[in-house]
């Protein structure tokens, strides 16, 4: 596992549990997704929220990017999100 996305979210105010249900869901996306070695979804504050996963290979995350979660998200972004994602992509340097 070195390859990561790392994708903050902020929820545009009211919109809070319609995003936490949304990434509660894609779990299910996640699980199907053979390359997603991990995937994590988290809440940090009332609107505060985030994603992390990690590939073996950049053909893995190349995928994610590409693939039904990416597109659910951008696709309800501005119903949803205060901003737009602030998607990073990220090397793994150490891991347990």
């Amino acid at each position: 596992m070195k390859y990561a996305i790392v994708a903050l979210l902020q929820a545009k105010p009211g919109k809070e549990k319609e995003v936490a249900d949304m990434l509660i869901g894609a779990r299910a996306l996640a699980v199907e997704e053979t390359q997603t070695r991990t995937w994590y979804a988290w809440r940090t504050g009332p609107a505060s929220f985030g994603i992390f996963d990690t590939f073996d290979d950049e053909a893995g995350r190349k995928a994610h990017l590409e693939g039904r979660i990416a597109a659910a998200l951008m696709g309800k972004a501005d119903e949803l999100l205060a901003s737009p994602p602030d998607i990073r992509l990220a090397d793994v340097l150490a891991a347990k």
